[in-house]
């Protein structure tokens, strides 16, 4: 069981951690609710003590014997904020203490997440954006907020992540701390903003694919697969659990949205090969989790192919791109060098010798090759793989959740992201590169700049009304 601090800042979704914290009680986790003063004129205390069985407080002088200004960071497995608003991230930023949950957060040395719920100016106002760069910079996680309905009749970005999804980002976070043998939180980190050793993807941006892929025989019939893309999502929730910025190309996917992704939705393997190469060039690291369609019709029909009693005409097929091989050689091409590229064989009868030359052939530098059919693969909540490295390396990951799969996985991706000094500079990449628009017979595209952007942050928050 782990410790929590639920943090609750004085924001209209308030009523949304409520949900959160029923979730995480249901998974055996002790929770103790820490909200600021206003955070109280949404939801009120008797709610949270209810909820919770923890006594909750708002100020550094209830039960002080107790010292729970230093005494409740410090026993924390994770501290996660929602919502925090922009008034809480600015305190949180500039390290003041006037309450208890900001106290809270100077003094936790364990992860500290933080899930921003405020209109879509406030958001966007450069006062915000820096403070968010300043948390990050320091370790702590800060989800990207949804897109959608807001306070009022505003629609935007802003919007607090379901709390299912903030609940899956807990566990995963809390789990690739018990993967890596942390607990509850080791020693700080720069300035004494403390999350332990950090996350180990903070400052790097990762591009994974998910989901299978549709090729159109005519208005109401495809060429598919069973690929859910609960694999590839599970990949983006581990991800931003470790500190990433991530963007997830989605093809056809009925899944709710990871809290805090980017994401593009597609529906072919063209449409696939022209989103993941404009997003690539800016990558630290890429996962290609997608079952692509190796071939599509070479003709659509415009109207149903109906059924008159004659055999139809064998259904000619073309060769779709092949976009691992070609995320590869681009980067051979054009670079960065130092990214990561991971594959996904997915088999019936897995041949590791056979993936292995398949692995030299696409140019990646892991290809994880998993069993599917029988049960196995599509469509279960479990996986299992064998991770195949370009060093000759072979990791064998038993059974388990696709969280957990992805978990091992993008360990021995930070691993191979350890050698290179710094994070691409994004920024600079953009100014040097010109992104041309992808199609099938564009292959050229932007290089990137390894140059040192670092963002993470663990944390601190707000005591006066919120934003």
């Amino acid at each position: 069981m782990a410790r929590v601090i639920l943090g609750v800042g004085a924001g209209i979704a308030a009523y949304k951690a409520c949900e959160l914290l029923r979730l995480l009680k249901e998974a055996g986790h002790g929770v103790r609710v820490v909200p600021t003063p206003d955070a109280l004129r949404f939801v009120g205390e008797p709610t949270w003590a209810a909820l919770s069985g923890e006594p909750v407080a708002t100020d550094v002088w209830s039960d002080v014997s107790a010292v729970p200004h230093v005494r409740l960071g410090q026993a924390a497995d994770l501290v996660l904020v929602a919502p925090a608003t922009a008034d809480l991230l600015a305190r949180a930023a500039t390290g003041m203490a006037p309450d208890l949950l900001t106290a809270t957060l100077l003094t936790a040395r364990c992860p500290v997440v933080y899930a921003p719920a405020m209109h879509t100016e406030m958001w966007e106002h450069p006062a915000t954006q820096h403070n968010v760069a300043t948390l990050r910079e320091r370790g702590a996680i800060v989800v990207e907020p949804a897109v959608g309905r807001l306070t009022g009749p505003d629609t935007g970005k802003g919007r607090l992540p379901e709390p299912a999804e903030l609940f899956a980002l807990a566990e995963s976070i809390l789990s690739s701390r018990t993967d890596r043998g942390v607990s509850p939180a080791p020693a700080v980190t720069r300035g004494g903003a403390g999350t332990g050793d950090g996350p180990v993807l903070a400052g790097r941006r990762v591009l994974i694919s998910a989901g299978g892929t549709r090729e159109e025989l005519d208005p109401v019939r495809f060429l598919g697969n069973w690929s859910t893309g609960r694999q590839g999502y599970a990949f983006a929730r581990s991800a931003t659990a470790r500190g990433a910025d991530v963007t997830l190309v989605a093809a056809n996917v009925e899944l709710p949205d990871p809290a805090g992704v980017k994401i593009i939705r597609v529906v072919s393997a063209r449409d696939m090969h022209a989103a993941m190469l404009a997003e690539a060039a800016t990558a630290d690291a890429i996962v290609m989790t997608a079952a692509v369609a190796d071939f599509r019709p070479v003709a659509r029909s415009e109207s149903k192919i109906k059924k008159d009693g004659l055999v139809p005409e064998p259904i000619a097929l073309a060769e779709n791109p092949d976009i691992l091989a070609g995320l590869s050689a681009r980067r051979a091409a054009d670079g960065p060098a130092s990214q990561v590229i991971v594959g996904f064989a997915a088999e019936t009868d897995p041949d590791l010798d056979a993936a292995r030359a398949k692995l030299a052939r696409k140019g990646c530098d892991l290809l994880v090759v998993n069993p599917v059919g029988n049960g196995r693969g599509f469509g279960g909540g479990d996986n299992e793989a064998v991770v195949l490295g370009a060093d000759g390396s072979a990791t064998p990951i038993p059974r388990r959740s696709k969280d957990a799969l992805a978990g091992v996985v993008l360990n021995l991706v930070a691993a191979r992201l350890k050698l290179v000094s710094c994070p691409i500079d994004r920024l600079l990449a953009a100014k040097l590169c010109q992104v041309t628009s992808l199609t099938d017979g564009e292959e050229r595209g932007p290089s990137a700049v390894h140059l040192g952007v670092g963002y993470g942050g663990p944390s601190r928050q707000d005591g006066r009304p919120d934003q």
